[in-house]
This record gives structure tokens, sequence and C-alpha cells, in this order.
């Protein structure tokens, strides 16, 4: 009886994380094999439509006048940049205008977040709406011609179109800055590079977002959500309208190198994912299912597979108890055979996703000492059972 009990819950969990690794065998699989240029409907003669990049900032002093001189040269033709200076206690309104974007103001100690700060620019156009609006980091820089691509693609589409964001580790960055720099791209790069190859949507990212303006009149902005961008992602899929990545396009910033940029950027990162895995699958499983919708399907299921790092954490106790077990005659031996073939599988994923899109971060060996990088990560895991971030909190520059 204790056997049986124990072998099918080990089975269970054991099914479910191969699910997981068998998702990102797929899409890693298929950013290597499947071919597909990016199809934006239109022509060349398709008129560009009026845009306006709306910049949220809180406390940007220090590299707002940067951020929109270069946005400036890089702006749709007739474009707008509009700063929005989100409960500001600095002068970044007035380094912003001097700079020559538009500015607008926000003071609300009570509602803090980017997503209020979105919601109130999109207000602010409301009375003269552009046909796209972009979104975009006030820490981010865009590539020539990557804004222009994503308006005429959202306007297109009718569609959220996202932009490749590339976050760079910076220069002469420690080996656990550049683990995390692979572990983005293995994210947002590959994984999402597989599920366009697939014909499936991406998740939203944060910066490099172009909406068509009808689409941002569905959905609630005005959220204090701590990853805004990957709720905003599934809202819009809700409605029928996924976001469609274009890789051609391209946004960077880089991670901040002070210990408690980092830490507070991850932390915010992880626990807002692992929340909205927890709050908000089942009840989107349960949608995408009844009503055919197999954009938020896929979108949910991305969602579900967790952080790289606390994957292999969840197998690896998983794959060592299930051998444990079985080799002292406790459990079913297939339950440690399932098991460790997850664990293989995510292994040889991990190499072919290094292969793909690590080799500029970390070397073969470095990779091999992403056991430590790991281990390291543990408490910030165990923060989400007993000190779970909720709240927004602004990532301190470098």
């Amino acid at each position: 009886m204790i056997t049986t009990t124990i072998s099918w819950v080990l089975l269970t969990t054991g099914a479910v994380l191969m699910a997981l690794v068998a998702l990102l065998a797929l899409q890693t699989l298929a950013s290597f094999l499947l071919k597909r240029p990016e199809s934006v409907p239109g022509d060349g003669d398709t008129p560009l439509p009026s845009t306006v990049v709306l910049m949220p900032a809180h406390d940007e002093a220090e590299i707002i006048e940067s951020m929109v001189s270069q946005a400036l040269q890089v702006l749709p033709a007739g474009g707008q940049l509009l700063v929005v200076a989100d409960n500001c206690t600095d002068d970044t309104a007035d380094r912003a205008r001097s700079a020559g974007a538009s500015v607008i103001e926000r003071f609300d100690t009570d509602l803090r977040g980017k997503g209020y700060a979105l919601a109130h620019g999109v207000n602010h156009l409301r009375p003269a709406p552009p046909e796209v609006v972009i979104v975009m980091d006030a820490d981010c820089v865009a590539s020539a011609g990557s804004l222009t691509a994503i308006a005429m693609a959202a306007h297109r589409l009718q569609r959220p179109v996202q932009a490749m964001y590339d976050m760079l580790a910076p220069p002469g960055a420690g080996l656990m800055q550049r683990m995390a720099a692979f572990a983005w791209d293995f994210r947002t790069r590959l994984r999402a590079e597989g599920y366009r190859r697939l014909g499936l949507p991406c998740q939203l990212m944060g910066s490099g977002m172009a909406f068509p303006w009808p689409l941002l009149q569905q959905v609630n902005l005005a959220t204090g959500h701590i990853v805004e961008d990957l709720k905003l992602g599934l809202d819009c899929a809700r409605t029928g309208k996924p976001p469609y990545f274009l890789p051609s396009a391209l946004v960077s910033s880089c991670f901040p190198t002070n210990d408690q940029g980092t830490q507070s950027q991850r932390k915010r990162w992880e626990h807002g994912h692992l929340s909205m895995v927890a709050g908000q699958a089942p009840t989107l499983l349960w949608q995408s299912v009844t009503r055919g919708n197999v954009g938020l399907l896929a979108m949910t299921l991305d969602m579900c597979v967790p952080p790289l790092a606390l994957l292999v954490l969840l197998l690896g106790a998983q794959a060592a108890g299930a051998t444990l077990l079985a080799w002292l005659g406790m459990i079913w031996p297939v339950v440690a055979t399932l098991s460790l073939l997850a664990f293989v599988l995510l292994g040889l994923t991990v190499l072919a996703g290094w292969w793909r899109a690590g080799r500029r971060w970390i070397s073969l060996g470095e990779l091999m000492s992403a056991p430590w990088y790991i281990l390291r990560k543990l408490p910030l895991y165990l923060g989400v059972l007993t000190r779970r971030q909720a709240n927004w909190i602004r990532t301190r520059r470098d």
C-alpha cells in the first residue's frame, strides 16, 4: 500500500516534469531544425502607421538624457517619444524634456509600478490616439530600423509584436553574470525562436513591444503586478491576439553589476513568474482548452516551464530521490527510470541550448560548473515559500 502510494505520487510528479522538459526540448530542437521566414502581411507600399514610443521612467535622471537622445535617433518617421516620469523624486522629467522628449508626470505613491505608468501614458494619448504604441524601458536602446519594423508589423497583424530583447552581461562580468545572460538568451532568444518556427506566439518581454491601439483598449494596463509584461502578453492572448516574435528587430540592455540591483531584479522576475504559474496557470489552461485558443494554450504551457536553474534543482532532486527509493525497493523501478530519462533529456537540452545561444557568454568548462550557480540560487527559490516578493521594486542602476 505504501509502495503503491509513493510510486503513484512520484510517477505523477515525474510525468509533469518530463512534460515540461519535453516542451523545452521541442522549442530548442525547433530553433535548430525548422526554417520559417518572418511572415508579416503587407507590401513595401504600405504607409507607416502613426506611432508613439512610450517610455516609463522612475528616478532615471542619471541616464534619461542619453536614452532619450538614442531613442529619438531611431524613432519611426513622424513618430513621437513620450516619457512618463512616474513618482520621480529627482529631475528625470526636466532632463527628458531638455533632451527633446514630450513628458508627462504621475504622482501616486499608493499605486506603484510600471503598469500604472503605462496606463497613465495611454490615457494621455486617448484624445488623439496613434495607430501603434511601442513600449521601451528607460534603460534600453534599439537598433536602427527596429522600432519602425515592429510598428509596421503590429499595424499589419493587429497583434502585439515583440522585438528580440537582448540582456547583455557588461564587459568584465563574472561567471554569475554571464550565466544569467545565458539563461536569459535561452528563454528569450532560443525558446521564443523555437515557438515562432512552430507557428506559435511568444511571451512579452517588457521592452521593445509594439501594440495596435485598438488592442490597448481591451486589456488592463493599470496593475502593480511585478511581472506585468508576462501578464499583459497572456491577457492579449485571451482576446485572441497573442504576441508575434520579430527577431530581426533588436532592443538591448545590460544586467546590473551591483549586487543589490542584480538580486532585486532576479527576485522580481523569478518570484513573479512562479506566482503567475501558481495563481493563473490552472485558469488559463482551462480557458484555452474550453475556448479552443491555441495561442493562449501555447503561452500558458511555456509559462509553466520554471526558470532553468529551478527546473534542474527539481528534476535533480526527483531523480536522486526516486533512484534511492527504487534501490531500497520502496517504489516501482519505472518511476526512477522516468526521472532519470527526464534528467538526461534536460541535460542534453541545456547543452544544445548552450551551443545555440550560450557560447558567446560561457565556455563549455564554465557550463560544467553550473551546479554551483544553481545552488547559489536555492535561497531565492526558498524565498517564494517564506518571503515571496509581491510589490514592484525598481532595479538599482549601475
